[in-house]
């Protein structure tokens, strides 16, 4: 019995194995999707942030002349 009970053991362990490989790939694409969508988000903010700071100075010019005149 105790040699049954060893072979079933190790062949549980073999099956956990495998399962643990297609996890840590699901995990790696999971992981590369993320890290796209973040550096996506991330460059959309720059943009955004960047036009909003030339619309901002191009204000402050406009006032600048527009009490020169």
């Amino acid at each position: 019995m105790k040699k049954v009970l060893f072979v079933l053991a190790i062949a549980a362990f073999a099956a956990c194995n495998n399962a643990a490989e297609t996890a840590t790939e699901a995990t790696e694409a999971a992981v590369d999707s993320t890290v796209a969508t973040v550096e996506a988000v991330a460059d959309s903010a720059k943009a955004s942030i960047d036009s909003t700071a030339a619309a901002a100075v191009d204000s402050a010019k406009a006032a600048v002349d527009s009490l020169k005149k």
